[in-house]
Protein backbone atom coordinates (compact mmCIF):
# COMPACT_ATOMS: atom_id res chain seq x y z
CA UNK A 1 0.00 0.00 0.00
CA UNK A 2 1.70 3.21 -1.13
CA UNK A 3 2.28 6.03 1.30
CA UNK A 4 0.37 9.28 1.36
CA UNK A 5 3.34 11.17 2.76
CA UNK A 6 3.95 13.71 0.05
CA UNK A 7 7.32 15.12 -0.86
CA UNK A 8 8.23 16.53 -4.21
CA UNK A 9 10.27 14.08 -6.26
CA UNK A 10 13.18 16.37 -7.01
CA UNK A 11 16.88 16.72 -6.31
CA UNK A 12 17.81 19.06 -3.48
CA UNK A 13 21.20 20.74 -3.48
CA UNK A 14 21.49 20.03 0.25
CA UNK A 15 19.52 16.88 1.13
CA UNK A 16 18.39 16.86 4.79
CA UNK A 17 20.22 13.65 5.73
CA UNK A 18 23.81 12.49 5.21
CA UNK A 19 24.48 9.14 3.57
CA UNK A 20 26.89 6.68 5.17
CA UNK A 21 29.16 4.60 2.96
CA UNK A 22 30.55 1.07 2.88
CA UNK A 23 33.12 0.76 5.65
CA UNK A 24 31.06 2.83 8.09
CA UNK A 25 30.15 0.79 11.20
CA UNK A 26 26.56 2.08 11.26
CA UNK A 27 25.83 0.01 8.13
CA UNK A 28 26.78 -3.19 9.97
CA UNK A 29 24.58 -2.81 13.04
CA UNK A 30 21.19 -4.54 13.19
CA UNK A 31 18.46 -1.88 13.26
CA UNK A 32 16.12 -1.60 16.23
CA UNK A 33 12.35 -2.00 15.93
CA UNK A 34 10.38 1.22 15.73
CA UNK A 35 8.29 1.46 18.91
CA UNK A 36 6.61 4.83 18.37
CA UNK A 37 4.98 5.90 15.10
CA UNK A 38 4.33 9.63 15.38
CA UNK A 39 4.83 12.97 13.60
CA UNK A 40 8.54 12.87 14.38
CA UNK A 41 8.88 9.53 12.58
CA UNK A 42 6.78 10.80 9.64
CA UNK A 43 9.12 13.81 9.39
CA UNK A 44 12.06 11.39 9.26
CA UNK A 45 10.25 9.53 6.44
CA UNK A 46 9.93 12.83 4.51
CA UNK A 47 13.63 13.60 5.01
CA UNK A 48 14.61 10.08 3.93
CA UNK A 49 12.51 10.44 0.78
CA UNK A 50 14.01 13.87 0.00
CA UNK A 51 17.51 12.42 0.49
CA UNK A 52 16.73 9.35 -1.65
CA UNK A 53 15.35 11.47 -4.53
CA UNK A 54 18.30 13.88 -4.26
CA UNK A 55 20.73 10.96 -4.65
CA UNK A 56 18.79 9.31 -7.53
CA UNK A 57 17.90 6.29 -5.42
CA UNK A 58 14.83 4.05 -5.48
CA UNK A 59 15.22 2.76 -1.93
CA UNK A 60 16.73 3.93 1.33
CA UNK A 61 16.97 2.27 4.72
CA UNK A 62 17.36 4.31 7.91
CA UNK A 63 20.81 2.81 8.76
CA UNK A 64 22.13 4.33 5.51
CA UNK A 65 21.53 7.78 6.98
CA UNK A 66 22.92 6.80 10.38
CA UNK A 67 19.59 6.07 12.05
CA UNK A 68 19.36 2.71 13.79
CA UNK A 69 15.65 2.04 13.10
CA UNK A 70 13.73 -0.54 11.07
CA UNK A 71 12.47 1.99 8.57
CA UNK A 72 12.62 1.85 4.78
CA UNK A 73 11.38 4.12 1.99
CA UNK A 74 11.04 2.83 -1.58
CA UNK A 75 9.95 4.39 -4.86
CA UNK A 76 10.63 2.32 -7.98
CA UNK A 77 9.10 5.08 -10.13
CA UNK A 78 10.86 8.27 -8.99
CA UNK A 79 10.21 9.91 -12.37
CA UNK A 80 6.42 9.58 -11.96
CA UNK A 81 5.22 12.41 -9.69
CA UNK A 82 1.83 10.79 -9.02
CA UNK A 83 3.16 7.39 -7.93
CA UNK A 84 3.39 7.46 -4.13
CA UNK A 85 6.39 5.94 -2.36
CA UNK A 86 6.23 2.91 -0.08
CA UNK A 87 7.02 3.31 3.63
CA UNK A 88 7.93 0.11 5.49
CA UNK A 89 8.18 0.18 9.29
CA UNK A 90 9.40 -2.97 11.09
CA UNK A 91 9.11 -5.11 7.92
CA UNK A 92 9.21 -8.89 8.32
CA UNK A 93 9.63 -11.42 5.53
CA UNK A 94 6.69 -13.83 5.57
CA UNK A 95 7.68 -15.88 2.55
CA UNK A 96 10.06 -15.92 -0.41
CA UNK A 97 9.70 -17.85 -3.65
CA UNK A 98 11.96 -20.80 -4.33
CA UNK A 99 12.62 -19.38 -7.82
CA UNK A 100 15.71 -17.21 -7.83
CA UNK A 101 16.78 -14.59 -10.31
CA UNK A 102 19.97 -12.69 -10.92
CA UNK A 103 19.94 -8.97 -11.60
CA UNK A 104 22.30 -6.05 -11.25
CA UNK A 105 22.08 -4.01 -8.06
CA UNK A 106 23.61 -0.79 -6.86
CA UNK A 107 23.41 1.05 -3.55
CA UNK A 108 23.49 4.69 -2.44
CA UNK A 109 26.00 3.62 0.23
CA UNK A 110 28.35 2.17 -2.42
CA UNK A 111 28.25 4.73 -5.27
CA UNK A 112 29.14 3.65 -8.83
CA UNK A 113 29.34 -0.07 -7.94
CA UNK A 114 26.81 -2.24 -9.84
CA UNK A 115 27.02 -6.02 -9.60
CA UNK A 116 24.88 -9.13 -10.13
CA UNK A 117 23.06 -10.48 -7.09
CA UNK A 118 20.93 -13.63 -6.82
CA UNK A 119 17.69 -13.17 -4.90
CA UNK A 120 14.26 -14.79 -4.64
CA UNK A 121 11.93 -13.85 -7.52
CA UNK A 122 9.05 -12.95 -5.18
CA UNK A 123 8.87 -11.84 -1.53
CA UNK A 124 5.90 -11.46 0.79
CA UNK A 125 6.27 -9.11 3.76
CA UNK A 126 4.29 -7.81 6.71
CA UNK A 127 4.97 -4.26 7.92
CA UNK A 128 3.40 -1.14 9.36
CA UNK A 129 2.76 1.99 7.33
CA UNK A 130 3.54 5.53 8.47
CA UNK A 131 0.35 5.58 10.56
CA UNK A 132 1.05 2.28 12.29
CA UNK A 133 -1.50 0.33 10.26
CA UNK A 134 -0.48 -3.32 9.70
CA UNK A 135 -0.07 -4.23 6.01
CA UNK A 136 1.11 -7.13 3.90
CA UNK A 137 2.60 -6.97 0.44
CA UNK A 138 3.66 -9.51 -2.13
CA UNK A 139 6.18 -8.18 -4.64
CA UNK A 140 8.35 -9.44 -7.46
CA UNK A 141 10.56 -7.91 -10.13
CA UNK A 142 12.28 -4.61 -9.24
CA UNK A 143 10.06 -3.86 -6.22
CA UNK A 144 10.63 -7.29 -4.67
CA UNK A 145 14.38 -7.01 -5.21
CA UNK A 146 14.42 -3.48 -3.77
CA UNK A 147 12.51 -4.62 -0.66
CA UNK A 148 14.97 -7.50 -0.06
CA UNK A 149 17.96 -5.18 -0.68
CA UNK A 150 16.69 -2.57 1.80
CA UNK A 151 15.66 -5.18 4.38
CA UNK A 152 19.24 -6.50 4.26
CA UNK A 153 20.36 -3.04 5.46
CA UNK A 154 18.19 -3.48 8.55
CA UNK A 155 20.24 -6.59 9.37
CA UNK A 156 23.64 -5.01 8.77
CA UNK A 157 24.01 -6.63 5.33
CA UNK A 158 24.93 -4.71 2.16
CA UNK A 159 24.39 -6.05 -1.35
CA UNK A 160 28.10 -6.66 -1.97
CA UNK A 161 27.94 -9.29 0.79
CA UNK A 162 25.72 -11.31 -1.58
CA UNK A 163 27.88 -11.00 -4.71
CA UNK A 164 29.16 -14.44 -5.69
CA UNK A 165 31.91 -13.38 -8.12
CA UNK A 166 34.57 -12.27 -5.64
CA UNK A 167 37.12 -11.33 -8.32
CA UNK A 168 34.74 -8.91 -10.06
CA UNK A 169 33.59 -7.66 -6.67
CA UNK A 170 37.13 -6.91 -5.51
CA UNK A 171 37.93 -5.12 -8.80
CA UNK A 172 34.78 -2.98 -8.75
CA UNK A 173 35.19 -1.99 -5.10
CA UNK A 174 38.86 -1.13 -5.55
CA UNK A 175 38.15 0.87 -8.73
CA UNK A 176 35.63 2.98 -6.79
CA UNK A 177 37.71 3.53 -3.65
CA UNK A 178 36.18 0.86 -1.38
CA UNK A 179 38.02 -1.90 0.45
CA UNK A 180 37.24 -5.56 -0.22
CA UNK A 181 37.97 -6.09 3.50
CA UNK A 182 34.63 -4.41 4.29
CA UNK A 183 32.69 -7.25 2.61
CA UNK A 184 31.10 -9.85 4.90
CA UNK A 185 29.91 -12.65 2.55
CA UNK A 186 26.52 -14.17 3.32
CA UNK A 187 26.21 -16.42 0.25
Amino acid sequence: MPSDIAVEKKKLKNPPLKLHYLGDRVLRQPAKRVTKIDDELRQLVREMLQTMYSEDGIGLAAPQVGINKQLIVIDCEPDKPNTPPLVLINPVIKQVSSELCIAQEGCLSIPKVYLDVKRPQVVEIAYKDEYGRPKTLKAGDLLGRCILHEMDHLNGVVFVDRVENSLTLAQELSKNGFSYQTVKPVV
